[in-house]
């Protein structure tokens, strides 16, 4: 299994226990999925570069896990039409 980063920017308009509902069901997708996280970083409300979806602000939250690289399609797929995710970015590290 390779090692993996994802970072997901929530809707930062969402309210404290529907954030961490969401950064728990990127955690499930990943099991799912056949990974398994290492760690989970929650940046918090941070401004946004450039406003996405006429939001300025986003819940960043970077998550460490190691998966087959099949399955970074599939969660990409689930994460690109879930409505709390603004933006959403897969790297694999070295």
């Amino acid at each position: 299994m390779k090692e993996y980063e994802a970072m997901a920017i929530l809707d930062a308009n969402m309210e404290d226990e529907k954030i961490e509902a969401a950064v728990t069901k990127i955690e499930g997708i990943i099991a799912k999925n056949g990974g398994k996280v290492e760690k989970t970083d929650r940046w918090g409300k941070r401004k946004l570069a450039y406003p996405i979806k006429k939001q300025t602000m986003g819940y960043y939250a970077l998550f460490h896990f190691q998966g087959p690289e099949e399955s970074i399609k599939e969660m990409d797929r689930v994460l690109r039409i879930s409505d709390e995710v603004v933006r959403h970015m897969f790297v694999a590290k070295d």
